[in-house]
């Protein structure tokens, strides 16, 4: 059932009603409260501590400003844990299940280590060769699974992570259900998150979950098109080696000094049998809307011709003008504008949130891309 809290009414999930809410905008909503839950305190770079941007009060707006455009309200259903071994590796998933409560029973929160932080790496020069093995000290084992200081684990952060996949994974339930559309509110974001390693804010990777999820629900070819301001680094790497899954990710120039600064040039294509199912598409620093949509429109036209049967899009919206982590300048039209032309591809699309830091825009801006999505 679509749940419409703000009218205070009930929606048959049925493909006349999903389409009825799409002509007016309202494309289903899917909410889970437990994605407040997660609280990194703060982010450790260069070695200063420093405020984090990606807060709980994220989701509150982004929800709070959707709700008054009229979008039908789901709740995230729950899913059985072992089915994300499909995207990552069961390591990485006991580890940031079990990890805080490790914290806290070897006594780190008593020195003063408030958050589970890495500060030991296993790089190919330290290891050399070698059988990479699991430290016995847990301090030494969080380098193994995080690869940087920025991404912190707190004592809700497990619940907060698994509600995120929980509500990409209802997403696609209502797509594949028949739902032209349905935008997921994750929290926190993903695509940074690779199969076996979290970093740049990501723990689990939504978008890939989302996308693995719509091939298991029947589509053949399933295609991610990235418009956070970032590098989708971990969902690249997770579908690399993939011909089904064709990965498309619009973002600043990691050459010209932006994260994940290592990867997400363009000539990352893929390799082996997903070779030619992956484009990078970068921007210099300042590009404004129509660099930016011309990028978006190409994204969208290789995904025409990958022949895609459905589509995952990471909704990032830390490109814009105002946010504090934004290396580009898109306006609120412009991201209306890509919505319309993501629309043109006419697929089953399932919107996963990523990036977006602004408060006091960030609903304006989702809302414009989901209005741009459904009104295409």
């Amino acid at each position: 059932m679509v749940i419409d809290q703000s009218a205070s009414r009930t929606l048959p999930l049925t493909r006349a009603s999903c389409h009825a809410a799409q002509v007016a905008g309202r494309i289903p909503l899917v909410v889970n409260p437990r994605c407040h839950d997660h609280d990194p305190g703060a982010e450790i770079w260069i070695g200063v501590t420093t405020p984090g941007t990606e807060v709980a009060e994220r989701v509150t707006v982004i929800e709070s400003t959707l709700r008054e455009l009229g979008h039908d309200v789901v709740s995230a259903r729950e899913f059985d844990d072992t089915w994300l071994t499909h995207v990552h590796s069961a390591e990485l998933i006991d580890h940031l299940a079990t990890v805080w409560d490790q914290w806290v029973t070897a006594g780190y929160p008593d020195l003063g280590a408030e958050r589970v932080v890495p500060y030991l790496f296993p790089s190919e020069e330290l290891l050399h060769g070698l059988r990479r093995r699991l430290p016995t000290a847990l301090h030494a084992q969080v380098g193994t699974y995080c690869y940087d200081t920025m991404t912190l684990i707190g004592p809700g952060s497990w619940r907060a992570i698994r509600a995120a996949t929980h509500a990409a994974r209802t997403a696609v339930e209502l797509v594949a259900s028949g739902a032209p559309y349905a935008y997921a509110l994750t929290r926190p974001p993903g695509h940074h998150a690779t199969r076996s390693a979290y970093g740049g804010s990501c723990y689990l990777n939504n978008t890939a979950i989302a996308a693995q999820a719509l091939r298991e629900a029947g589509y053949a070819r399933v295609a991610v098109i990235d418009v956070d301001a970032h590098h989708g680094n971990g969902t690249q790497a997770i579908f690399y080696e993939r011909s089904d899954v064709f990965t498309a990710s619009v973002h600043v120039d990691p050459g010209a000094g932006w994260f994940p600064h290592h990867v997400g040039f363009a000539d990352e294509t893929g390799r082996d049998a997903g070779l030619g199912t992956n484009l990078n598409l970068t921007l210099a620093p300042g590009s404004g809307d129509e660099a930016w949509l011309s990028a978006v429109e190409r994204a969208a036209g290789a995904v025409g011709d990958f022949d895609a049967t459905a589509l995952v899009i990471a909704l990032g919206v830390d490109a814009a003008v105002d946010d504090p982590e934004s290396p580009l300048q898109v306006t609120v039209e412009g991201y209306r504008r890509a919505g319309n032309v993501l629309a043109a591809l006419d697929l089953p699309t399932v919107v996963v949130q990523e990036g977006g830091y602004h408060l006091p825009t960030l609903g304006q801006l989702v809302g414009s891309a989901l209005d741009g999505l459904a009104s295409g």
